[in-house]
């Protein structure tokens, strides 16, 4: 996502349709915070992590593509190559501001979510300058089905994934907020992104980010296992508390892979 304020009007519902999306979508109570039932997510391992990306198909997912319906997979965007979960653009002439998001069929509330990611090739012909090597995960999301055909990005937290150019420090797993904002050391932010301290990762690594979710509460950004970001009490623009939402990935002109996309539920006492 750009690292600028001026994309959050492109992206944030008024504030009173989209808490109403929000909440109304999921039949679920105002917090918004409620999660299907365990039957209807996949298996969890015995040490409790749940596979989102079931490495053979995009079972459980749906593409929401700017300027394109609800489902609509413009170019084969996303697609399952070799075992990975791929975003792609050999479909593409231009890439012609048709920012995506594969959503995932379930909101959720507290958990650890780990990811990961690597780029790979080329930027697609026509990518904005500041989408190189740039994507991300979006938590506490409004639903797919409440985002207008043109809109870019859903209203949601950012988990914004950076590789390096080659040079200079460009840390990943930083904030951006689209049509939200958080309170980060005890003030309320409106800047649209804010940088980790994570170190920077060129070339084409795999990278894995891990983020703790506390509903409403705390949500926290680590790399090899050391907190690089916190922050807390994530809202929309109005200041409605989000204490849950979708998950979706972007894709935003460059291509990137993703071999593992799992999550843990915290349990309730533990999400306090």
């Amino acid at each position: 996502m750009p690292r600028s304020s001026d994309m959050r009007s492109r992206c944030a519902l008024p504030a009173f349709l989209l808490t109403v999306a929000l909440c109304s979508t999921w039949t679920a109570p105002r917090s918004c915070a409620a999660e299907k039932p365990a039957a209807e997510t996949p298996a969890a391992a015995a040490d409790g992590w749940i596979p989102l990306f079931n490495g053979k198909n995009l079972d459980g997912w749906v593409p929401k593509i700017t300027g394109y319906p609800l489902g609509e997979n413009f170019g084969n965007t996303f697609r399952v190559e070799d075992g990975l979960l791929t975003v792609a653009y050999d479909g593409y002439d231009q890439f012609d501001r048709r920012f995506g998001h594969l959503f995932y069929r379930q909101p959720f509330s507290n958990y650890r979510l780990r990811i990961e990611y690597r780029f790979i090739g080329e930027q697609a012909p026509g990518g904005p300058g500041w989408a190189l090597r740039n994507s991300g995960v979006m938590l506490h999301g409004q639903t797919p089905e409440s985002m207008k055909q043109d809109q870019d990005f859903p209203a949601s937290i950012e988990v914004q994934f950076l590789g390096g150019s080659g040079t200079g420090d460009r840390p990943t797993a930083n904030l951006c907020t689209p049509g939200t904002h958080v309170v980060l050391d005890g003030q309320l932010t409106k800047r649209h992104c804010t940088s980790s301290t994570s170190k920077t990762y060129h070339g084409d690594q795999w990278v894995t980010v891990e983020v703790e979710v506390r509903g409403g509460k705390t949500i926290r950004h680590l790399m090899e296992g050391k907190v690089v970001l916190e922050y807390t009490e994530p809202q929309l623009d109005d200041g409605t508390l989000l204490t849950g939402g979708s998950i979706s990935l972007q894709a935003e002109s460059h291509p990137i892979q993703f071999r593992r996309v799992e999550l843990k539920k915290l349990p309730a006492e533990e999400a306090e």
